[in-house]
């Protein structure tokens, strides 16, 4: 079974409820020892559509801040950075999917909130004074957060008011960045599951 088809089954086996459901995502992988650090591993891929649930954004900025404080996002200056205690990063790091740092700021965005955000792979990506901050949010709320210490990879990647073939090119530009990143590439996929909410998963025929 591909994509559409999983998606198209597993949407006639989900009931309608009085809310818009997410469509979840799950990849099983085989055949890795994520005891080695040398297998574990992060990253941030940018879908072709965006997931329809709410991507939260956070822009560490510096000259940026005016600009970046008219968009609909979460702001932190270079003073306020400086300022953050343990607690209030740990918050930070729960409260938002996808991190933004302007350049000149990413060696005390390093030090600062490395240690939190580094494991969690959700260190900010880096952006320099002279960008298209507008652009670089919209495309962030395209982001699916990849943080993989285990055999299992879960997200959300659409919604139910989305037509299937934008959940499949999600899914798919997922599936491809998850194979660049293992040593054996689809080899080392053991299965794949879409599904809806309150829906039953359904297996991708791989």
């Amino acid at each position: 079974m591909e994509i559409l088809e999983a998606l198209k089954k597993a949407r006639e086996n989900s009931k309608q409820r009085n809310f818009s459901q997410t469509w979840d995502l799950t990849i099983n992988l085989r055949g890795i020892d994520f005891s080695k650090p040398e297998n574990r591993f992060s990253g941030n891929v940018i879908l072709p559509h965006i997931k329809g649930k709410k991507t939260k954004i956070c822009i560490i900025a510096d000259s940026k801040v005016t600009e970046a404080k008219k968009l609909d996002v979460g702001v932190i200056d270079k003073d306020q950075l400086k300022k953050l205690a343990k607690p209030d990063i740990k918050k930070l790091v729960d409260e938002y999917d996808y991190f933004l740092g302007e350049t000149t700021l990413m060696a005390q965005i390093g030090k600062i909130l490395g240690p939190v955000l580094g494991p969690r792979g959700k260190m900010p990506k880096p952006f320099p004074p002279n960008v298209d901050l507008e652009g670089l949010v919209k495309s962030g709320k395209k982001n699916f957060s990849l943080n993989v210490k285990n055999p299992v990879i879960q997200g959300a990647v659409g919604n139910e008011k989305m037509k299937d073939d934008e959940v499949g090119e999600n899914i798919k530009t997922i599936v491809n960045f998850v194979e660049g990143k293992l040593p054996k590439g689809k080899q080392q996929i053991d299965s794949i599951i879409v599904k809806m909410t309150m829906g039953k998963p359904v297996k991708v025929k791989l």
